[in-house]
């Protein structure tokens, strides 16, 4: 797999170094995921399909006194395994806010800007279809862009694509994120338990409390974290967010800089040095001191955030999100699918998607470009970003969430699966030919430029 090329200079280097790692892990993600979808869809219309569908109903749990949390195979995944999925989602969101695309408003006007009207076009085309129908609760079901898919797409067209549109895409994605959290928190919760709500509250203070006190190990946030999610779990509110409002208190700065570090790691490794003996073959106890001063100034370097992110999103990637697309995207396809195509509810899925998504991102793009509010990404022009929002149409993961949550019927629910598949497969396919023709023209201009203009030495 490819990885996009660092820019030369070392700082922007070291700051775009997070987003590589995190690009290399979702664009390997999003094939996995891929591979998920194709085995619950043929899983689901085989002759093995009632074994599909039951496995997702086992009842798994415990009860503990009058604690009952005996759930579904089903609803453990969306409800639990998804936890950690939102946790990373949060995680990325505040490194995203302090260091990456959003550090500052300048640059995050646009990728916030393409968001909002990526979730608000889509949102509406399909409000407009299903108006007063069976289907008007799945209005949130276009809003989202799957990240791994879009980045496993862009994967695909290499150096084709400029860095800056990929850092672009995956700031907006992001926004969608958080966007969908928001609105499955507001219109997407059951009846509230005000007493689990307050646990659940008074825990994040706990949380934020200990940001504030200086504690630095992980540890006591996630256990303090699976207690939000139990609390939020019996409050109505979806315990999904738990993890998100987790992730955002957990410490994000460096207790020592670069150069501090540099200096106690040259004074540690010449105190070991020091103490080398060749005939010995186990570390003295003067060595052993060294190497774990090293470690503790290593770990006040490292924030727990970039620790955990790093230290869960192969979990997520690789392990949580394609066992969610293959509990959520078997869809028993029935003998009628043009009529089950032809439905408000998938219609306007594909509809949000396929359109409102790419409309969207460019009007509110071209909007806050011309009102001076934020700039294109460099090295980048209106064609790129048109094919941009086709690729953001590609909503697999989160859009089949919101649907599991918006539809009780199986019926609902099956039409929006379909819509969504669909409309992934060809978002993907599009958006992919877009960017592969627009960037193509316009990395074939670039270089004939820079070669005309090469000195006669530098042209061969």
């Amino acid at each position: 797999m490819q990885a996009p090329s660092l820019p030369l200079n070392p700082a922007a280097a070291f700051l775009l170094r997070p987003f590589v790692r995190f690009y290399r892990m979702e664009s390997a993600s999003g094939i996995l995921l891929m591979l998920s979808a194709v085995i619950a869809l043929a899983w689901a219309n085989s002759p093995w399909s009632e074994a599909y569908f039951h496995l997702w109903e086992l009842p798994i749990g415990l009860r503990v006194g009058n604690l009952d949390l005996t759930k579904s195979l089903h609803h453990w995944i969306n409800d639990g395994l998804m936890g950690l999925f939102f946790f990373v989602v949060g995680l990325e969101l505040k490194r995203e806010m302090l260091l990456g695309e959003l550090a500052s408003p300048k640059r995050a006007a646009l990728s916030i800007t393409a968001a909002a009207g990526g979730m608000i076009v889509p949102a509406l085309l399909y409000a407009l279809l299903n108006r007063g129908g069976t289907g008007a609760a799945g209005w949130g079901i276009p809003m989202a862009t799957d990240i791994a898919f879009a980045l496993g797409v862009l994967t695909l067209l290499g150096k084709r694509v400029p860095l800056s549109l990929k850092v672009f895409v995956t700031a907006v994605a992001i926004v969608d994120d958080l966007g969908a959290v928001l609105v499955i928190a507001l219109f997407y919760t059951a009846q509230i338990s005000w007493l689990a709500l307050g646990i659940a509250a008074a825990l994040l203070l706990l949380m934020v409390l200990g940001n504030r006190l200086g504690i630095r190990s992980p540890a006591p946030y996630l256990v303090v974290g699976i207690g939000v999610w139990l609390a939020l779990l019996q409050s109505g509110i979806h315990a999904t967010l738990a993890g998100v409002l987790a992730a955002l208190t957990i410490p994000a700065r460096s207790t020592i800089d670069a150069a501090e570090y540099l200096h106690r790691a040259q004074l540690y490794l010449a105190e070991f040095q020091e103490d080398v003996q060749h005939d010995r073959k186990v570390p003295t106890a003067d060595q052993r001191d060294a190497v774990h001063s090293l470690e503790v100034a290593s770990r006040q370097l490292d924030a727990p955030l970039m620790r955990l992110e790093r230290m869960m999103h192969p979990w997520v990637a690789f392990g949580v999100m394609p066992v969610f697309a293959l509990a959520n995207a078997g869809v028993a396809i029935g003998d009628d699918l043009v009529a089950t195509m032809a439905s408000p509810i998938t219609l306007g899925v594909m509809l949000g998607l396929l359109l409102g998504k790419p409309v969207g991102i460019l009007t509110a793009s071209w909007i806050a470009v011309r009102a001076g509010v934020a700039l294109l990404p460099s090295g980048t022009n209106w064609r790129q970003l048109a094919a941009v929002g086709l690729l953001c149409g590609i909503g697999f993961t989160m859009s089949l969430f919101i649907a599991s949550l918006a539809f009780a019927l199986p019926e609902a629910l099956d039409r929006a699966k379909l819509g969504i598949l669909a409309a992934s497969l060809i978002a993907g396919v599009l958006g992919a030919i877009a960017l592969y023709l627009c960037s193509g023209a316009e990395t074939g201009a670039e270089a004939g430029s820079e070669q005309s203009s090469a000195p006669p030495s530098e042209q061969g």
